[in-house]
């Protein structure tokens, strides 16, 4: 860890009000996950069955502080240590029907954010690795993947993975989490920047493995195209 490095993380450092405050929004936004516009969406992803499991929210009644939340779907990065007492931040996603949607109320293929971040996370939080679970499994391999749905997509088919919240976010600091597996799948999405990303982690990471989905695909729609088999297929697995 550089010094800059060492010098943002000495400065994160939540009060307790800070922590008990993470801790209710993460909670209460949980609690009204269940018939909200976020369980449509997560099921419209294929996801369904990642609530429960990441503790997936959704925003209709902010705690004081985030209103700018509101109608925004809630990803919390749970550490293993269990569950949603121990929430090291959470990301915000919009689902909003404009963004997400086509006039006739179908599905966009291709979502339009263009006002707006179509994440936000908490005020100077750094960037965190998603689904650290992962790194302590008992598997001789684990998916690195660019965003937490498709971390979520990897662990329901059956691959361990964690996720960075942006092809930008990765830290030479995470280097070490990734050290003990016989090969870390580098999962990027097919495009140029995917492609990219995957091979600079392949420069960081000795034994990481290029895996960049085929064309205009992610790990979270190739997985809904061809199944979860067909996924494991493609990683060798």
């Amino acid at each position: 860890m550089s010094s800059n490095e060492k010098k943002v993380w000495g400065l994160f450092r939540r009060s307790d009000s800070q922590k008990a405050d993470l801790l209710e929004a993460a909670k209460r936004y949980h609690a009204a996950y269940r018939g909200s516009p976020a369980e449509s969406y997560l099921h419209h992803r294929g996801l369904g069955e990642a609530a429960g499991r990441f503790k997936i929210g959704y925003v209709s009644d902010p705690i004081p502080g985030h209103d700018q939340y509101r109608g925004r779907l809630v990803i919390p990065y749970l550490r293993p240590a269990g569950g949603l007492d121990h929430v090291a931040t959470i990301r915000f996603r919009c689902i909003a029907a404009a963004c997400t949607k086509n006039p006739d109320g179908s599905w966009r293929e291709e979502e339009h954010h263009p006002e707006h971040g179509k994440y936000l996370g908490l005020p100077g939080d750094p960037p965190m690795l998603f689904n650290t679970q992962a790194l302590i499994e008992a598997s001789p391999h684990v998916g690195l993947t660019e965003g937490e749905f498709d971390a979520m997509s990897s662990e329901l088919s059956g691959v361990p993975a964690s996720g960075l919240p942006g092809v930008s976010s990765w830290r030479d600091y995470f280097a070490p989490a990734f050290a003990g597996f016989r090969s870390v799948f580098v999962l990027g999405d097919g495009d140029d920047a995917g492609i990219k990303f995957a091979d600079a982690m392949a420069a960081r990471l000795p034994n990481a493995k290029p895996c960049a989905m085929p064309p205009k695909l992610d790990v979270n729609t190739f997985v809904r195209i061809n199944g979860p088999e067909k996924y494991r297929e493609r990683l060798g697995v």
